[in-house]
């Protein structure tokens, strides 16, 4: 702005200096012609669009002209005295600190937001304690005002957890089961006996016959807790749907471990939203792609399928991470020299990778 200004003033400057060697007649005819223009130019703008420098050089001329002369400018007199007065305003203007103490710095800040997020039954005092804890001193009433300007109530909530956080404290011990069918390449019908734990996503396929039966179902499932082991006493729920199928005697082999039967309604199979998840997951990556020729077939693939989904495949529910996995491999440093090496599953249906030693 300082330049633009100066560069104005030194034009109009010069403006003048040749205006002084002109004539008296030349001068008033420029003088009629330049007041036809302004004229004509008002009844046009009603407002005109001045910058800080026109507005500079127009306060600095009004200087030269006797008050009765103002009415030359387009603007009121009123408003060149408030351009200058803002002028020597801004001219003896000393910048100044905000009063008050220092913010809180952002780090700080987003410190209290996650902690208070994370455990929405905290109080001010509670997330204050917790962060001294780890060395930041932050005082109870700048832990409230934080969470006040992020519209976060200080004090502890009562609305209890919400659905996600319910379902992750009780998934441990949940099991879920079901039945779906695969049909032949003879067209025949063929049905799967699964269970999945809901805590880590772990399926455990049953069994495959032709023609299920209560007496098979529940014949499935005392061959599922006799491999379980003592595993077998920390099911605390089954779900499972009101197929005749899943008999009386099925359902006594749970509940003598202490596990409570939870059935679905009628026709809801988001009731049981994880079994019904697995069941799209093998038709998509294993079974619609391949014609199954009989039972013991289709046995050795689920088989297959079972272990790549278990220890391999990952799930975002697990943080990308498989059911069960092997081990787990550090980051290496230098990305460039890493090399996968591909193992094909189900003759090269599903490809499997792994680092290279």
């Amino acid at each position: 702005m300082f330049w633009s200004s100066l560069y104005l003033i030194l034009g109009r400057v010069f403006q003048l200096l040749v205006l002084l060697g002109r004539g008296d007649r030349a001068k008033a005819a420029e003088i009629v012609v330049l007041r036809h223009q302004v004229a004509v130019l008002r009844r046009q703008v009603n407002r005109p669009d001045l910058q800080p420098g026109d507005r500079v050089v127009l306060a600095a001329l009004s200087r030269l002209l006797p008050r009765s002369s103002w009415e030359v400018f387009f603007v009121a007199p009123a408003t060149l005295l408030r351009w200058h007065r803002a002028l020597v305003t801004r001219r003896w203007t000393y910048p100044s600190k905000r009063p008050g103490r220092p913010s809180t710095r952002e780090e700080v800040q987003e410190a209290v937001l996650r902690l208070a997020r994370e455990n929405p039954t905290w109080g001010y005092q509670r997330v204050s304690g917790e962060l001294a804890g780890v060395g930041l001193r932050v005082p109870p009433s700048t832990v409230r005002d934080i969470l006040k300007r992020a519209g976060l109530d200080p004090a502890p909530r009562h609305t209890g957890p919400s659905w996600s956080q319910f379902l992750k404290a009780q998934a441990e011990g949940i099991w879920a089961c079901d039945l779906f069918h695969v049909d032949t390449v003879f067209l025949k019908r063929l049905y799967v006996l699964f269970f999945i734990e809901h805590a880590t996503r772990v399926v455990h396929v049953a069994g495959v016959t032709a023609h299920p039966t209560g007496v098979w179902v529940a014949q499935q499932a005392r061959n599922l807790v006799m491999n379980l082991g003592d595993r077998a006493e920390g099911v605390r729920f089954l779900i499972r749907d009101r197929d005749a199928k899943f008999t009386a005697v099925f359902d006594e082999v749970f509940t003598s471990l202490g596990t409570r039967i939870i059935k679905t309604p009628v026709r809801a199979p988001r009731a049981n939203a994880i079994a019904e998840r697995w069941v799209g997951t093998v038709r998509r990556e294993c079974t619609d792609r391949l014609l199954i020729y009989g039972e013991g077939h289709l046995r050795r693939v689920l088989q297959a399928y079972q272990r790549h989904y278990n220890r391999h495949r990952p799930h975002r529910s697990r943080d990308r991470r498989s059911p069960q996995p092997s081990h787990v491999l550090a980051t290496p440093s230098d990305l460039d020299q890493v090399r996968l090496q591909r193992r094909q599953i189900l003759d090269g249906l599903i490809n499997q990778y792994r680092r290279a030693a």
